[in-house]
């Protein structure tokens, strides 16, 4: 199974990734919406701290994962913060995201990050079963608070 981490160079399969996350989640306002323009997304694609990867067949892009690598202040560590992860509807199944996320987790140890975490939705049953069969489960609640 190939996964590939985009870099600079790799707009038009960050778009393509963009156009999946908006049919997996659902979300064309915030995937489709307004776009960035090429030069943001390769100056933001060139940024070590800026993890996207991808799962391919072939030329098609499969599935992919975005996730942020996070400094701490409390201790001289790192976290990556696993923000996106989708598979196309026809490529589940195979084991591409758990790919996707040993990926990411390889590049993690390699970065020096102490954890990797992500997010789930309650109603989200793949996600969450896919996620307990890695790591440990906290009940968290998650608030978004508007800049003023």
């Amino acid at each position: 199974m190939a996964i590939e981490r985009l870099g600079a160079e790799d707009v038009s399969r960050l778009r393509a990734l963009n156009a999946l996350f908006a049919r997996a989640f659902e979300d064309d306002a915030n995937y489709a919406g307004a776009r960035p323009d090429d030069d943001w997304l390769r100056a933001t694609l060139a940024r070590d701290h800026v993890i996207v990867l991808v799962s391919m067949v072939g030329d098609r892009l499969a599935g992919g994962l975005v996730a942020y690598e996070l400094d701490k202040l409390e201790q001289a560590r790192r976290e990556i913060y696993l923000y996106d992860l989708a598979v196309d509807a026809p490529d589940r199944r195979q084991g591409r995201a758990r790919a996707l996320i040993d990926e990411l987790r390889r590049i993690a140890k390699a970065r020096g990050a102490w954890t990797v975490f992500v997010q789930a939705d309650r109603g989200d049953a793949p996600a969450i079963a896919l996620y307990e069969s890695l790591g440990a489960r906290e009940e968290v609640l998650h608030f978004d608070i508007a800049p003023v």
